[in-house]
């Protein structure tokens, strides 16, 4: 029987790794909040480094190097690869969300030249869903207002560089932690707020093209979901 097969191998494996073997020690560097893909919820977490080195008896002797950094869940103690605060927590990609359709709402607004009560009603919609709960229609047309005299714009036209830097602020960090279909979700609402009072203008097709490259969805993809938000769900 070869070495290390069988009961009496494995038994003798077992003595050996008591005996020898690899400790290492962990030192905090950082903490904060984040998304535990462990524990599925938001979490504290320590940032931690650690110094391997090789054990006799339990006893840390010769040093074997860094090891690290990782990020220890206070809750599962389970560890994770540093990229794992890429994510957003529950509590910031909510917020995310709320933002990005307030800014579409805005944007769309502004490019349909006016503040009707069809896209005013139907914006206020998206934007309490999204987690606005007391946004109002005066709310909303009370910052188109302003959004034309900040940027010195007349509602009704192309979608300006600055609100473009706007949509893409507001989308960008959004979008690679989206499914396709809540990316898709997002520009819909956009579109049904531009259709609200009628056919797309040019403006609204060109803002609506803006927004679809924010969300990064291809420009075939964007002409399909303007169709489809012509069909009543």
């Amino acid at each position: 029987m070869l070495p290390g097969r069988g009961p009496d191998g494995r038994a003798a494996v077992t003595r050996l790794s008591r005996l020898l073997g690899t400790r290492t020690a962990w030192t905090a560097v950082g903490d904060g909040e984040f998304f535990c893909p462990g524990c599925g919820g938001d979490r504290n977490y320590r940032r931690l480094t650690g110094q391997r080195r090789f054990a006799l008896l339990g006893v840390p002797l010769l040093p074997r190097g860094a090891t690290g950094p990782v990020v220890e869940c206070a809750a599962c103690r389970c560890h994770f690869g540093t990229d794992v605060l890429d994510h957003p927590t529950t509590t910031r990609f909510s917020a995310m969300l709320r933002d990005a359709v307030h800014t579409v709402a805005l944007a769309v607004l502004a490019a349909g030249g006016t503040c009707a009560r069809g896209p005013l009603e139907t914006a206020v919609t998206a934007v309490r869903a999204a987690g606005f709960d007391d946004c109002t229609q005066d709310q909303l047309a009370a910052l188109v207002e302003a959004l034309a005299a900040d940027t010195g714009r007349f509602t009704g036209e192309p979608c300006a560089a600055g609100l473009a830097i706007e949509l893409h602020e507001a989308l960008d960090p959004l979008a690679p932690h989206l499914a396709a279909a809540g990316r898709e979700a997002i520009f819909l609402q956009g579109a049904r707020i531009a259709l609200a009072d009628g056919p797309y203008t040019p403006a609204e097709r060109d803002t609506l093209s803006t927004i679809g490259a924010a969300l990064t969805i291809c420009a075939t993809d964007v002409t399909r979901l303007l169709t489809a938000a012509r069909t009543p769900s």
